[in-house]
């Protein structure tokens, strides 16, 4: 027998009524059945199991694969994220903070994203929004899409902040910046960043109305 440390993220977490626990299985038990075990541990959390993506080890992996003792393994509900910055924060974000990282004489190209809470969604009045991470693993998703964006797109450089907690209406929820030598590459590669960031970055949110509330991703 081993030893495993299960993380709960977001609507994980709540289905679980935990965000953390140790699990002692089988040594070499592959995924699928950790799965089945903690399934069996938390019924509420059998009908979300097929929407998540499951880390060990801060790397996404299969069903297949098998589990190691002594692993972290982090269940990650759908998410709402080279040279440069790449942080998650609980502050309020500054698009000059990402300007001064990617910055310089060499780059003449220079193209940046601002996200903000919108203040309706599909004609619902958004109270505010609550961002939660799981903040190791989407700082080294974030340097990975830096490093992918390096390599496809001319060495550009990408710098990437992501706030969480609660935000209101207005405020900023992510910031990027791109920097090239050519500007073609610094749009490239800005698009690229958040369509990256929205499919494999760890970051949640959970919008507030005054109907109701839902962790985007999984609908109501």
């Amino acid at each position: 027998m081993g030893t495993v440390t299960v993380l709960y993220f977001a609507a994980a977490r709540e289905r679980a009524g935990l965000s953390r626990e140790v699990l002692e299985v089988p040594e070499g038990l592959p995924v699928k059945e950790v799965l089945r075990l903690l399934a069996e541990r938390h019924p509420a959390l059998g009908p979300l199991l097929p929407h998540l993506r499951v880390a060990v080890d801060q790397e996404f992996v299969r069903e297949e694969a098998v589990v190691p003792g002594g692993a972290e393994l982090a269940l990650i509900p759908p998410v709402a994220g080279g040279s440069g910055l790449f942080a998650v924060v609980d502050r309020a974000l500054r698009l000059e903070e990402v300007v001064a990282a990617v910055s310089g004489e060499a780059y003449g190209g220079l193209v940046t994203f601002s996200g903000s809470v919108r203040n309706q969604t599909r004609g619902r009045r958004v109270l505010r929004l609550e961002y939660e991470a799981y903040p190791p693993m989407a700082e080294k998703r974030l340097a990975a899409i830096g490093a992918e964006a390096a390599e496809r797109f001319g060495g550009t450089r990408l710098a990437i902040m992501h706030r969480v907690g609660t935000l209101e209406p207005g405020e900023l929820a992510v910031v990027i910046a791109a920097a090239a030598p050519h500007r073609k590459e610094a749009f490239l590669a800005c698009e690229h960043a958040i369509e990256r960031l929205k499919q494999d970055v760890p970051i949640w949110k959970k919008e507030f109305f005054e109907d109701g509330e839902v962790w985007v991703g999984l609908g109501p």
